[in-house]
């Protein structure tokens, strides 16, 4: 037994589970655990979030948020944030993900989703806590930084040049005032169908919650291309535009030219941050699956960058990262 193994054992007991077996469940990008626990008729996920590395208190705290607008995230049945363990209400194995493999409708559930998305942006100002961190253009900038640090020296055996940088830097802070022509709200940020659920309950509340510790303040339309530009799966077309027309038909007020541009530039910041992310998780946390995926990025990338708002960063990438750089690096 490892160590934190042997410490998810004391915290079991502490909160009166006894010794309970640990079953491992699929892990994630990040240094979380989850296991299920069984205790008799009792069962529940133990997440671990080891407090030398991640902060469980987000968690904690978003999830009373979420669960107070009506939503479904997971019970706290118990928390040691100083331990880095909860105990939470389990949802099962079906995420949406693994429903559509199974062959149920994709249409369908991918509405469930746009549907919660809709019901969250109609809340307004009322979605965000108060104590919710900015999406702001500090944290933002140091996110696409990750291309720089991570993917350009694997693909071209050197770092970029000081000019390089500072001119990249200068294109985002040019992009991101676009982002925000559209309201804020609760940014989930890891918004997509592997961490979505569905749940035998009504309404909104249908849709099962999962990893939304990382969640900000920002513009609508990041969970909107997070969801519809997934960097892990293709996305049909048509799914894609019954998907945008959905939210649109919605939002009657909101210019569908506004939500364009805002989404573009939202949609390259999330491409370009998950090329420099998943070369990282590949190099220095040993997880090379996700270069796998590098191939999708470049094409939703490039197909962002047909918006006339990034026309800038398309120059960049042509000068400095042209389309035979354009390749997964080895791992």
């Amino acid at each position: 037994m490892s160590t934190r193994e042997a410490a998810a054992q004391a915290f079991l007991a502490r909160q009166g589970w006894g010794v309970a077996p640990l079953t491992p469940l699929a892990g994630d990008a990040s240094f979380r655990r989850y296991w299920r626990v069984a205790n008799g008729t009792r069962h529940a996920v133990l997440m671990d979030m080891p407090p030398d590395k991640l902060d469980l208190k987000p968690f904690l705290s978003v999830d009373a948020h979420i669960r107070a607008l009506g939503y479904s995230a997971p019970e706290i049945f118990a928390a040691e944030p100083s331990e880095g363990f909860a105990l939470l209400e389990d949802f099962g194995d079906a995420t949406i993900a693994t429903r559509i493999t199974g062959g149920e409708d994709e249409a369908t559930l991918y509405a469930l989703a746009i549907d919660w998305l809709i019901d969250l942006h109609r809340k307004g100002a009322g979605a965000i806590p108060a104590d919710l961190p900015r999406y702001d253009n500090e944290r933002l900038l140091e996110e696409v930084g990750r291309f720089l640090l991570w993917y350009v020296p694997a693909v071209i055996g050197a770092e970029a040049s000081d000019a390089a940088k500072r001119e990249f830097d200068a294109v985002w802070r040019l992009l991101l005032p676009v982002a925000r022509w559209v309201p804020d709200t609760l940014v989930y940020r890891d918004f997509h169908i592997e961490n979505l659920m569905v749940l035998p309950r009504p309404g909104p509340a249908a849709l099962g919650l999962l990893d939304f510790q990382d969640a900000v303040a920002g513009p609508i339309t990041y969970d909107l291309a997070s969801l519809l530009e997934d960097a892990r799966r293709d996305v049909p077309a048509e799914i894609v535009a019954a998907m945008r027309a959905r939210y649109l038909a919605a939002f009657p007020a909101l210019s569908p030219d506004v939500l364009e541009a805002s989404w573009a530039v939202m949609a390259a910041h999330r491409h370009v941050k998950c090329l420099g992310l998943f070369v990282r998780l590949a190099k220095r946390d040993g997880k090379p699956a996700y270069l796998g995926h590098i191939p999708r990025l470049w094409r939703m990338l490039e197909a962002s960058l047909d918006h006339p708002k990034l026309a800038a960063l398309g120059r960049w990438l042509d000068n400095h990262l042209p389309r035979e750089r354009r390749v997964v690096p080895t791992p």
